[in-house]
């Protein structure tokens, strides 16, 4: 049994190396505003954050709608602790240069944007997290619309610079850079799952009063699953502000999160391969592939009915729901794709095969 885990892997390692190989050929060889590139860098980051939510709404069962919320306060903490000291009455211009006066590494501010965001998680979750359901989810998209207007009030223009953007800050033009941290990420939140702490938060998503009598104490894991899932957040705003290159409060909607929620329902509540690969099917679907259907489109002198601008979401809304019509549980249910996987699925399919024959 060790062997066979030690093997396996191996083999994940040699894996992640090839297709880390393969993203660097596309980023050297593909010119830096190639859709393919940019699908990759954005499926990247929503893989990242569609997983720390996973954790908390697939993984603990708390469903918690805030996640856009803490994309935004580490966006906004990575890029003010971020921006040259020199840039800053550029960037401030309006708040005579803002009351920060100093500037850390790209790396402490990536860390920084987490721990913020954790920070906010842990002070709002002590009395939200006392909700349950419905409730708990109206409370944190709450917090999340209260935080987006109290980001652009102009009296706290000093530091977030009110309605204005914040820009000038360090970006990444790398594909690789977005990919290696979301992978690092995603493997803490994949260790954290197979530990002592996972068991326990999927024991309070089963059954709270069960979980109770075994011990675990549930006010201490459920503030730590939403501490964990914020800071991962957290993190993934920052990134998400990398690659913009500028960050706004506005976009922050709570249409941001209902897409995230919509990647983790496509994935599979539970499943963390199946939240990254929900994440770059919707990120391709809804900036590459459909794309043709917004262009008004003439065979001579025919035109091509319903081809124009708007009709790619109409199309992909039906692909939406029939996901979730025919495959309820997700693309990949609560299950994950693996080595060891694909090697329990093909010993039980030759032993079928054996017992029919």
């Amino acid at each position: 049994m060790k062997k066979t885990r030690t093997s396996d892997i191996v083999i994940s390692v040699c894996l992640y190396l090839v297709l880390l190989g393969f993203i660097l050929f596309l980023d050297r060889t593909l010119p830096a505003t190639d859709i393919a590139l940019t699908v990759l860098k954005k499926g990247c980051i929503y893989s990242l954050v569609a997983v720390s939510m996973n954790l908390l709404n697939g993984f603990t069962g708390l469903f918690s709608l805030g996640q856009a919320g803490f994309m935004m306060i580490g966006g906004y903490t990575y890029a003010i602790l971020t921006i040259p000291v020199e840039a800053r009455d550029s960037v401030y211009q309006y708040f005579n240069g803002g009351i920060v006066r100093f500037s850390v590494p790209f790396w402490v501010g990536l860390i920084a944007a987490g721990i913020v965001a954790a920070i906010f998680a842990w002070l709002i979750g002590l009395p939200v997290l006392r909700l349950k359901s419905d409730y708990l989810a109206i409370a944190t998209l709450g917090f999340a619309e209260i935080m987006r207007a109290f980001f652009q009030w102009d009296s706290l223009g000093v530091l977030t610079n009110g309605s204005n953007m914040l820009r000038k800050y360090p970006a990444f033009r790398s594909t690789v850079f977005p990919f290696v941290t979301a992978s690092l990420c995603i493997g803490i939140i994949v260790l954290i799952i197979n530990s002592s702490y996972g068991r326990a938060f999927r024991a309070i998503r089963d059954d709270e009063i069960a979980a109770e009598a075994m011990g675990i104490n549930l006010a201490k894991h459920k503030r730590m699953s939403f501490c964990i899932s914020s800071f991962f957040a957290g993190v993934g705003g920052a990134l998400l502000a990398m690659y913009q290159t500028s960050i706004q409060a506005a976009p922050f909607k709570s249409a941001m999160t209902y897409e995230i929620l919509l990647i983790v329902v496509i994935g599979g509540l539970g499943s963390v391969t199946g939240s990254c690969i929900g994440s770059f099917l919707f990120i391709a679907c809804s900036e590459w592939w459909l794309r043709f259907l917004d262009a008004e489109t003439t065979i001579g002198t025919f035109r091509v009915p319903l081809l124009r601008s708007g009709f790619r979401k109409v199309v992909f809304s039906v692909i939406i729901m029939l996901i979730v019509l025919f495959a309820q549980k997700g693309i990949m249910g609560n299950k994950e794709f693996s080595v060891s996987g694909i090697r329990d699925w093909l010993t039980k399919k030759k032993q079928k095969k054996e017992a029919g024959a």
